[in-house]
């Protein structure tokens, strides 16, 4: 995978990620491009288990391959000839969305890229949820409510798709159907293949710090980092109160090593700092802990400093030199709609043609 797809498909994790109180999520995020490039293939479809990838398709490679050690053992030939023709099929469908878009969007010159993000989660009280999002350019195009069985249309263009598959009457109920059930049925079977590695349990590390800023204010972050599984909340407290209003945060995105990252921070008078504490709360810890800043590090403040704004850096480096290539893609979604046989085809699989 090229850095531009990477740092994307980790940036759309990191984004849309389910709450705190789901135990296990089952994600595939497609990615089409209009002007494939070196580096950026026409199509691309990466599957997480528990924000892990572990199975990875795109149009140069033409095949489905396991991205984790668990998964590269646990299925036969027959799995991946089959969940390869879903994703060949996929992709071939994007080819034919990309021009229908390129239609209806032809006064504006979206539909550059189409982002599909589907899958379900399993809650900690043993119920289900599942997610059916499609964007066109990194913009919000139509989505579907389990629950009601209604797709919601994000403007015109997107009516159209809107109208379509409710006049046709059987996609949402495939969809439901692939969400409620066969999603459900493959999360539980690829959580099986890595529970060893799927439900560990690796405790953040934390370090709070405080930097001055030009207008007097003090500024303290508290950041949490090789943390696994996923879910993890991260608050200032005032005094012992929850200053949740007043906290910014960031998301929690992955790490290469398979564990995560994530930080919160809040404005303070340099006076009052003594009374601000960070509170983590991870299932590796046996109950939430208190983190204070202790300005006697600064030299460990200033390093992890220049560390993340090196990174910061490089990342955006990276996602300027992708977003110019692209024009344009931001977060949510995947693949749209044209044509009228439609239906759930392949373990883990939708396919929309």
């Amino acid at each position: 995978m090229g850095p531009g797809w990477a740092l994307l498909l980790g940036l759309l994790l990191g984004v849309l990620g389910g709450a705190a109180s789901e135990i296990h999520s089952l994600r595939y995020f497609d990615v089409a491009v209009r002007e494939p490039s070196p580096g950026v293939p026409a199509f691309v479809s990466v599957g997480y288990v528990d924000g892990i990838p572990f199975v990875r398709y795109d149009s140069e490679t033409r095949e489905m391959r396991p991205q984790a050690e668990w998964m590269a053992s646990s299925e036969g030939q027959q799995y991946w000839d089959s969940v390869t023709q879903t994703s060949k099929n996929a992709q071939e469908i994007s080819r034919v969305n990309l021009a229908t878009l390129r239609d209806r969007y032809n006064q504006s010159g979206r539909a550059q890229t189409l982002q599909r993000k589907y899958g379900c989660d399993i809650l900690e009280d043993g119920s289900t949820r599942g997610v059916f999002e499609d964007a066109a350019d990194g913009m919000d195009f139509i989505s579907f409510d389990v629950e009601t069985m209604t797709f919601t249309a994000a403007d015109t263009a997107a009516l159209v798709t809107k109208r379509k598959w409710e006049a046709e009457g059987t996609w949402a109920e495939h969809v439901k159907n692939y969400l409620e059930n066969i999603c459900v049925e493959w999360l539980k079977k690829y959580v099986s293949y890595g529970r060893e590695v799927l439900e560990r349990k690796e405790p953040p590390t934390v370090r709070v710090f405080g930097r001055e800023e030009a207008d007097g204010l003090l500024t303290l972050s508290c950041r949490a980092y090789g943390f696994y599984p996923r879910h993890i909340a991260v608050s200032w407290l005032r005094d012992g109160e929850v200053r949740d209003q007043d906290t910014e945060r960031g998301s929690v995105v992955p790490n290469s090593d398979g564990t995560f990252y994530t930080w919160a921070s809040i404005t303070a008078l340099p006076e009052e700092k003594d009374k601000y504490r960070c509170r983590v709360d991870h299932a590796s810890l046996s109950e939430p802990r208190l983190y204070a800043w202790e300005t006697g590090s600064r030299l460990w403040a200033v390093v992890l400093g220049l560390v993340i704004a090196v990174l910061a850096v490089i990342a955006v480096i990276a996602i300027v030199v992708f977003w110019r290539r692209r024009s344009g893609e931001k977060n949510k979604g995947y693949n749209v709609a044209s044509g009228t046989d439609r239906e759930v085809d392949g373990p883990g699989k939708v396919v929309t043609a």
